[in-house]
């Protein structure tokens, strides 16, 4: 029977990267690319047949910063299967970007200058916004959106005889010092997308501790530093030709910088060959290249209090009722 693999932003960049990676690795798999995009998906769906005509490949439209888009898309995949073997919650926004140019010039002639390229941190902040749903755009995208498709395919996730494995694309960005418990959204922050991902962190832990006995696992990776359609948003083509040759030289001494998507899905794959039992829940996989282009997994241990993990489940699993009663009541008006 074909393992079963649902990706969410399957289109483009890490996620289009993976797909590729996982049909080079077995094409006996079917892959199923849950997209917002139907064209791009088809696209893309054509390219992947084309040179892996022994695999299966389906599409799912699906917007993870929809709650009616996510709970429609998997009641589309509860049609189509019967298990699901591998979610890879890859799915991401980094919305309207400000870049700092004064605090960058001043990071590149600083100690800091390692720390500022493989994190962006003091030189990017985002400009959020609220969706259809009444929630933060990058809270709902990042991570919201996907703890409610979680919740929709449980039954195609847990089984305790055969595990199925979650794999969130987190990043070295998520810091604790940038997620309340009090503000889980970020609502009056500047650094949204950095809550997200440590948000992202807190929601792996809370899932293992709550769903290994039933047969599912969770892990979170970090793809390094990529240059995709996001990232290339942030500044200027010429400013970005200006920095490639630098990055690839830093790549001697930081391994944080993959560059290309093709580099930064290393970890995802290294995650799919892996028994789901042995991994450690509080260790965040990155991948990383060396300065001659060698591909490899790194570990690290996450800022993570297990209590705080299971508190921030407690407060997702109230919001969730909430939206879901405000959408109810929106879908049918009195």
């Amino acid at each position: 029977m074909r393992k079963v693999v649902l990706i969410t932003g399957a289109s483009s960049g890490i996620g289009l990267a993976l797909c590729g990676r996982l049909l080079a690795e077995d094409d006996d798999l079917h892959l199923c690319l849950a997209c917002r995009n139907l064209s791009k998906a088809r696209a893309v769906r054509d390219t992947l047949l084309a040179s892996h005509p022994s695999a299966e490949v389906s599409i799912v439209q699906m917007d993870v910063s929809s709650l009616q888009s996510v709970v429609r898309g998997a009641e589309e995949v509860k049609q189509k299967f019967q298990r699901l073997d591998y979610l890879y919650l890859n799915a991401g926004i980094l919305p309207n970007p400000q870049f700092n140019l004064k605090a960058f010039f001043c990071g590149i002639f600083s100690r800091n200058v390692i720390h500022m390229f493989t994190t962006a941190e003091g030189i990017l902040t985002q400009n959020d916004s609220v969706t259809a749903d009444g929630l933060q755009e990058v809270f709902e995208t990042n991570l919201f959106g996907h703890f409610i498709l979680i919740r929709e395919l449980e039954p195609l996730l847990c089984h305790a005889d055969n595990p199925s494995q979650l794999i969130w694309t987190s990043s070295r960005n998520a810091k604790k010092a940038n997620f309340s418990l009090e503000d889980i959204q970020h609502s009056k922050g500047p650094e949204p997308y950095s809550s997200s991902k440590y948000a992202t962190d807190l929601l792996n832990v809370a899932l293992n501790r709550n769903f290994n006995q039933k047969g599912l696992y969770s892990s979170v990776m970090c793809p390094g530093v990529v240059m995709t359609n996001m990232t290339y948003g942030i500044l200027p083509p010429f400013i970005w030709t200006l920095l490639l040759p630098i990055m690839w030289l830093l790549r001697f001494f930081v391994n944080a910088l993959t560059v290309t998507p093709y580099n930064g899905a290393e970890a995802l794959v290294w995650l799919f060959h892996q028994k789901p039992e042995s991994l450690n829940p509080l260790t965040k996989y990155a991948s990383a290249t060396s300065g001659f282009g060698t591909n490899y997994v790194t570990g690290q241990k996450m800022d993570i209090d297990e209590d705080t993990a299971e508190k921030f489940y407690e407060v997702l699993l109230e919001l969730e009722k909430r939206v879901r009663t405000t959408v109810q009541k929106s879908d049918h008006p009195s």
